[in-house]
C-alpha cells in the first residue's frame, strides 16, 4: 500500500501545537507552505541550462509563526531526521553582516533565505517548521523548506512579489549556505507548481509551460528506496564541473547549445576524455528526451513517454553514473509488471526515489512486486500534481 500522507490541515495543526509548546499559549499569526517536487524526466539538465519536466507534490513544508520585538529570530523544526539542535536563535542579518553557515545543518537553508530575502530589514520573529517531504529522498525537501520560509517572510515584510526573483533568491540560499551548486528547477517548481499539471521549464529563459496530467486512468508512483543521499557531496559538484569542462571544450556557453554532432566531431573527440564525453552525452541526450517526453504527455502517448523514462534511467546509470544498485533494482521490478509504461530514478541520484508511470489498476501489483523483489524497505507515494507555494489562513 502507498504510504499515507498527512493532510495540509494536519501539518498546520501539528505546527501550531509545537509553536505553543515552545513559545507559550499564544497562537501563531501567520503561516505558509511550499511543496516538494518529483521530476518526471530531465535529470542534471537544469544547471546545464536545459529543459526539465517536474511537478509539485502534495508533500509540503509548512511554516507558522509570529513577529516579535527585537533583532532576534527563533526557529524550531519538528523533523526527527534533522540534526541537533532543532531550535536555533539567530540575530537578524544586516547589510554587510550576513549569517554564516554552520551547525545545525538544517538551519543553513533558513539562514540562506534570510540573507537573500529581497526586502529589508526583517523584523524579529518566532517560527516553527513542519514537513511531510522526506529528507534525502530526492523529492527536494530543501527547496520546499527554502520556498516555504521565503513565503513566510513575505508576510512579515512583503517584497515586490516577483515569483522568478523569489525562486532565484532561494536557489542562491542553497548555493551560499548549504554548499550545493543546484540548478533552478527545484525552487522554481516549488514556487510555480500548478494543480493537475507538470511544468516544462526552460532553465535558461525560466519560461514554464503547463503540461496537463488529467487522465484519470494514469498514475505516477514514487518509490522511495530509503537510501539517503546528499547533494552537498563532492559527486554533485564534480558532475557540474565536468559539464562545464565539456561545454568549454566544445566552445559552447553551456551543453544546452551543444548537439550530438558537436560531441562526435573529430576535434572534440580528440580533446574530450572518456568520462567528460559520457557526461556530455547524457546531458545532450536528456535535453532532447525531455522535449520529446513533454510532447508525448500532451498527446497521451504514454508508451512513448515510458520508453523515454527508461532511456533516461539507463543514461543516468551508464553515462552520468549517478544511479545505484537500489535504484536499478526498483526500476527493474517496476518494469516487470503489466500496466507499467516506464520507470526511472529521479532526483540527484546515489539513492532517493524512482518515479513510475502506470495504469491506476496496476498500482497494487506494482507495489507488491517491488516489495517482493527489492532487498530494502521501500515506501510508496501516489504523486498528485499540486499547487505551488502560498500563504495560509489561520483560523
Amino acid at each position: 500500500m502507498a504510504s499515507p500522507v498527512p493532510s495540509l490541515g494536519q501539518l498546520v495543526s501539528d505546527a501550531i501545537c509545537l509553536f505553543k509548546k515552545n513559545f507559550g499559549d499564544e497562537a501563531p499569526k501567520i503561516a505558509a507552505c511550499a511543496p516538494g517536487r518529483v521530476n518526471l524526466i530531465g535529470e542534471h539538465t537544469d544547471y546545464n541550462q536545459g529543459y526539465v519536466l517536474p511537478m509539485a507534490l502534495s508533500l509540503v513544508t509548512v511554516v507558522v509563526g509570529s513577529a516579535s520585538s527585537g533583532q532576534e529570530a527563533t526557529i524550531v523544526t519538528a523533523s526527527e531526521e534533522a540534526d541537533e539542535p532543532r531550535k536555533v536563535d539567530l540575530t537578524l542579518p544586516v547589510e554587510g553582516f550576513p549569517l554564516s553557515p554552520g551547525l545545525p545543518h538544517w538551519a543553513n537553508y533558513v539562514k540562506g533565505v534570510m540573507d537573500h530575502y529581497r526586502a529589508c530589514p526583517l523584523p524579529g520573529f518566532r517560527a516553527v517548521v513542519v514537513s511531510s517531504v522526506p529528507l534525502g529522498s530526492g523529492l527536494s525537501s530543501s527547496a520546499s523548506l527554502e520556498v516555504a520560509f521565503y513565503t513566510f517572510l513575505q508576510q512579515l515584510r512583503p517584497d515586490d512579489g516577483d515569483n522568478l526573483s523569489k525562486a532565484i533568491a532561494c536557489q542562491q540560499a542553497e548555493h551560499t549556505h548549504a554548499g550545493v551548486p543546484c540548478g533552478i528547477m527545484d525552487q522554481l517548481v516549488s514556487v510555480l507548481g500548478m494543480e493537475g499539471h507538470a511544468l516544462l521549464i526552460d532553465c535558461r529563459s525560466l519560461e514554464s509551460i503547463p503540461v496537463p496530467l488529467t487522465d484519470a486512468g494514469l498514475v505516477f508512483l514514487i518509490t522511495n528506496s530509503n537510501v539517503k543521499h546528499s547533494l552537498a557531496s563532492s559527486e554533485y559538484a564534480l558532475r557540474r564541473a565536468q559539464c562545464e569542462k565539456a561545454a568549454s571544450i566544445l566552445r559552447k556557453p553551456s551543453l544546452r547549445d551543444a548537439t550530438m554532432n558537436d560531441l562526435e566531431a573529430q576535434e572534440s573527440r580528440a580533446q574530450l576524455d572518456d568520462v567528460t564525453y559520457r557526461r556530455a552525452c547524457h546531458v545532450i541526450g536528456e535535453i532532447c528526451r525531455t522535449l520529446k517526453a513533454a510532447e508525448s504527455l500532451k498527446r497521451g502517448a504514454y508508451q512513448e513517454f515510458g520508453k523515454l523514462m527508461v532511456e533516461s534511467h539507463n543514461s543516468l546509470r551508464d553515462l552520468y553514473e549517478v544511479s545505484c544498485k537500489d535504484l536499478d533494482d526498483l526500476v527493474c521490478a517496476a518494469m516487470e509488471v503489466e500496466g507499467v509504461f516506464g520507470s526511472r530514478m529521479t532526483g540527484g541520484g546515489f539513492g532517493g526515489c524512482t518515479i513510475t508511470l502506470l495504469k491506476d489498476h496496476a498500482i497494487d501489483r506494482t507495489i507488491q512486486n517491488i516489495q517482493e523483489r527489492y532487498s530494502g524497505t521501500p515506501t510508496f507515494y501516489v504523486a498528485t500534481p499540486s499547487e505551488g507555494a502560498r500563504a495560509l489562513k489561520l483560523s
